[in-house]
């Protein structure tokens, strides 16, 4: 059995919505499931964390990081949940359990419930009215700014870095680590791997393999070439490499704003490898783990153009009309008219899903036994 067969979700949850039911599945398997809260939020709210499996290699996955991105904690909280409801599937070789012989998963569902609080338009999703929907996400949307960016926190910016960071890294040598996200609009699916890997023969079935998954999804791959911008190197249509706190904080430094490069800690990609090189140095072993970073779009730009490769011109053209959508939100009016020419519509929450754990299998192949 592999990840992309577990049953998907219908819609989003919430920390709250599914903390009980965690560790309720958790502790109906305690052979194949440890549940813990690992820490609190600055506001107080429990931090899950859950180990499953019991194999030699060590993955590590996290999500919620930006909490208006609620794809990736979705998909996390889909492993936690319908992975130990199909530990078995009616035969010893029907369900997961061997995959979670071959590995220990250390998962952080959700490492930012104080943001997800924030996003009142999570719980009111309809995928099947784009329009409406956007309008909510824009009046609802709530982003933090560098400096609270839980991603760009690591080890200890703030406790949440903190008790992820404990969670997740004493374990290494990690073989993967995958931190998953998402993108407000786009153009299709993107899919971000450390530099160390990116250009490696052995990664090749899962660059295709994404490919494919993307169009079985209905979605093209997002092309758009940043010149290296902030570190994100281009890796071909659908593939940047992995941020980097040392890129971002030399990208603000060569715009002279000193200020906002202070502002950048390591991301959790960062710590994985850092935390392998630490132990390799102490007589462990050197590999670099493969670290990955997933970004789907919550609506998609799907409409068909003339494509420039590296250049995303859907995007730009929703960009450009970015200021009079969030004033029409804002009013309450219909944005229909200026969505015209884009064939936006939103990803549905099964579908994202589903690709995110087809990603996880292609990865976990990668890794190898």
């Amino acid at each position: 059995m592999r990840l992309a067969d577990l049953d998907r979700p219908a819609r989003f949850r919430t920390s709250d919505d599914v903390f009980d039911e965690m560790r309720a599945a958790c502790e109906a398997n305690p052979d194949l499931a440890q549940f813990e809260t690992i820490g609190r939020s600055e506001e107080g709210r429990p931090i899950a964390g859950v180990t499953l499996g019991y194999g030699p290699r060590t993955v590590t996955l996290v999500a919620g990081a930006h909490a208006d991105e609620p794809v990736g904690p979705e998909t996390l909280r889909t492993l936690v949940l319908e992975g130990l409801a199909a530990r078995d599937w009616g035969a010893p070789e029907g369900g997961v359990e061997p995959l979670f012989e071959r590995f220990t998963f250390r998962v952080v569902p959700h490492v930012n419930p104080d943001g997800e609080a924030r996003q009142a338009w999570i719980g009111a999703w309809d995928a099947g009215r784009p329009a409406q929907t956007l309008g909510r996400f824009l009046r609802g949307r709530r982003r933090e700014p560098p400096g609270r960016d839980v991603e760009f926190g690591y080890p200890v910016m703030r406790p949440e870095n903190a008790a992820a960071s404990r969670f997740l890294f004493p374990y290494a040598p990690v073989a993967l680590h995958a931190s998953l996200h998402g993108m407000a609009f786009s153009e299709g699916a993107l899919l971000l791997i450390e530099k160390d890997w990116i250009d490696r023969p052995a990664l090749g079935a899962l660059k295709a393999g994404f490919e494919r998954a993307a169009a079985e999804a209905g979605l093209r791959l997002h092309d758009h070439d940043r010149g290296a911008e902030k570190g994100f190197r281009y890796g071909g249509p659908g593939f940047w490499t992995t941020p980097e706190g040392r890129a971002m904080r030399e990208h603000f430094l060569a715009a002279d704003d000193s200020a906002t490069a202070s502002k950048f800690f390591l991301s959790s990609m960062e710590t994985a490898v850092l935390t392998g090189r630490d132990r390799a140095g102490r007589g462990g072993a050197a590999e670099t783990p493969l670290c990955l970073v997933t970004e789907l779009p919550l609506f998609v730009l799907g409409a068909d153009y003339e494509h420039e490769p590296g250049r995303p011109a859907l995007l730009e053209r929703f960009r450009e009309r970015t200021p009079a959508l969030v004033e029409a939100a804002a009013e309450g009016d219909d944005l229909a008219p200026l969505l015209d020419g884009l064939g936006l519509r939103c990803l549905d929450v099964g579908t994202a899903v589903g690709l995110h754990l087809r990603v996880l299998d292609l990865a976990l192949d990668a890794v190898g036994p």
